[in-house]
């Protein structure tokens, strides 16, 4: 008997073919910014594998809003080549949906149109040290409202591209998290203090998006249930950030935790092997990897490794949550559904095999193969793109043709 993970699921004016999300992880696609074949490739084998829909990540909102060159731009000219995506998807049946995006700070672009990155606060900026920017501009109110119009924009243009959903990222370091997180955000106005404070101007920029595109498409938010680190965000700031959120009236929270520069090892909930930084061909990626291993705990993966945080936010909420972290198995997406949860979103597990869900729903398959070496997040920046290293590389090549003819 199949598991409830497989009933459909409405969210906002979207209903899935079942509760399996891919999960945006970034794909390393777009050289010079333009989607190419290989980015088509890589989600509509999700969608022929059997998701109910599969997120395209890090679509920045504007130039300034990219963290890496070779990351997709929701502009005009990047619209031909991201409905030949969608199209693909929907032509196995899935849903696509498109995380909208801005970095921040944390970002690693050679020009900026702003003397520094724009965050929620100015001071140091940690990731800037690594790339000899070291200073970050706090945001004054009119920033704010050119970078939420940027956010409108850019769902705007996803809708125009053919998505059925938007992800905004309120996670992992980025622009918005950067607002919610108490070691980031030293706010004295509106928009700083405490956790519900904090959460002031991502929850506008969720409700200009809902204004906009809602009735069209499904809008979700991306968030972290902790930050991983000891000055950072905890599970229970997570449940009020999310109790404003479903008030705005997000369709959907998709949970996840860990942050790019503090606690990366809290994104995927095991350690990057030191082996992996040297895959890296972005001499600025390799310093970072190797800086990371000098403070990086010990610690062993373990499935449902975000379960506890998330269960905080469940029991504060009653609106769709999407559960993010080790569900590799049956037994582990039926404990998520069991939990409350209503959605599973996996990652790296689909990397691995993209044609999991189908065979959890034929039986041939129980648990994916996935050994959580997180290899496949450092191949983002080889010329295949993102892809599991112990199986073998997709064809380089179509990451050098753009998706549209």
């Amino acid at each position: 008997m199949q598991n409830s993970a497989f009933d459909p699921l409405r969210i906002g004016p979207l209903t899935l073919r079942n509760r399996y999300i891919k999960s945006a992880t970034n794909e390393g696609m777009a050289r010079g910014g333009v989607p190419s074949k290989a980015l088509v490739n890589h989600h509509r084998s999700m969608a022929a594998g059997g998701v109910g829909m599969t997120t395209v990540a890090y679509c920045a909102v504007s130039a300034d809003g990219r963290t890496f060159v070779d990351q997709v731009q929701l502009k005009p000219e990047t619209l031909p080549h991201l409905r030949a995506l969608t199209d693909a998807v929907h032509r196995e049946g899935a849903a696509a949906c498109a995380q909208i995006t801005h970095g921040g700070a944390f970002t690693f672009l050679p020009q900026l149109s702003t003397r520094y990155p724009l965050s929620a606060s100015g001071g140091f900026n940690a990731v800037g040290a690594i790339s000899g920017r070291f200073l970050r501009t706090g945001m004054q109110e009119a920033d704010m409202e050119t970078v939420t119009q940027q956010f409108v924009d850019g769902a705007r243009l996803a809708r125009e591209a053919g998505f059925d959903a938007v992800e905004i990222h309120m996670g992992h370091g980025y622009l918005l998290s950067q607002f919610l997180s108490p070691a980031y955000n030293r706010r004295r106005d509106q928009y700083g203090g405490d956790a519900a404070a904090r959460a002031r101007y991502p929850a506008q920029v969720l409700r200009r998006v809902l204004d906009r595109v809602g009735r069209d498409i499904a809008v979700s938010c991306k968030i972290g249930v902790t930050e991983g680190f000891k000055k950072g965000g905890t599970a229970e700031e997570a449940a009020v950030i999310a109790k404003i959120l479903e008030r705005e009236g997000a369709h959907l929270l998709v949970l996840s935790g860990g942050m790019n520069v503090e606690a990366p090892w809290a994104i995927f909930g095991s350690p990057m092997p030191r082996e992996a930084a040297e895959i890296a061909q972005n001499p600025v990626v390799r310093l970072a990897s190797r800086l990371m291993h000098l403070v990086e705990p010990k610690i062993e993966f373990k499935p449902l490794y975000l379960r506890e945080h998330s269960l905080k936010v469940r029991a504060a909420v009653s609106m769709p949550l999407a559960y993010l972290g080790g569900a590799k198995s049956i037994q582990g997406i039926d404990q998520v559904i069991a939990d409350g949860f209503d959605a599973v979103v996996m990652g790296r597990a689909l990397i691995h095999d993209p044609d999991l869900v189908s065979k959890f729903a034929s039986g041939a398959a129980t648990e994916s193969g996935c050994t959580a070496c997180n290899r496949c997040v450092v191949s983002m920046y080889t010329p295949a793109g993102t892809h599991c290293v112990i199986k073998a590389a997709p064809d380089a090549s179509l990451n050098q043709i753009p998706a549209a003819p």
